[in-house]
């Protein structure tokens, strides 16, 4: 039986799944970003079980299958910007649609309706957020981040670090007070 859970946004994440599932005495097969599998089918009373245990830890148990699909379309480009080294070889319109096995457009315009911002921007929004994780380390030249980002240059990073943040990248590094946001209040 599949699990969809709400703000799964990291590994600490599935390792509080993994550890909530287990206490209550549930066999779990996977667990992925936004998803868990485990053997059994749950009783009502295991369901509050886990919805209670998951809220202490700033997690949801979703049911409604229109909440499910945004979360997997979030866990797409979470895993895509934050997990994942191989650029984006086709649009993410198309790479979205073949991961979820929905028409691009009914999924943009649920994303929109429920999320109040664009998928490309929430993308984006990501992209900046890992850019600035990456800046904040210190171990790269923008150069090297814009690479690894899969910016087409340097510039073109720059101007979108800019007009997200209202900052240049260089200014961001030199702000020793700035924080990033947490991803789970994207």
């Amino acid at each position: 039986m599949k699990l969809y859970i709400k703000n799964m946004v990291c590994i600490r994440c599935k390792m509080v799944v993994k550890d909530e599932l287990t206490k209550i005495g549930l066999h779990i097969t996977k667990v992925e970003l936004g998803e868990a599998e485990i053997v059994e089918n749950i009783s009502a009373r295991q369901h509050d079980q886990i919805r209670s245990a998951l809220l202490k830890s700033g997690l949801e148990l979703m049911d409604d299958k229109k909440s499910v699909l945004i979360e997997k379309i979030k866990n797409a480009i979470i895993g895509l910007v934050h997990y994942s080294e191989e650029p984006l070889t086709i649009n993410l319109s198309v790479y979205l649609s073949q991961q979820l096995n929905h028409d691009y457009t009914y999924l943009a315009n649920l994303f929109s309706e429920v999320q109040d911002v664009t998928i490309e921007k929430f993308f984006i929004s990501h992209k900046i957020e890992r850019v600035k994780e990456l800046l904040v380390y210190n171990e790269l030249t923008l150069t090297e981040i814009s690479y690894k980002m899969h910016y087409s240059s340097v510039a073109h990073l720059s101007t979108q670090f800019k007009k997200v943040t209202g900052l240049t990248p260089s200014h961001f590094k030199q702000l020793k007070n700035k924080r990033r946001s947490m991803l789970e209040d994207m």
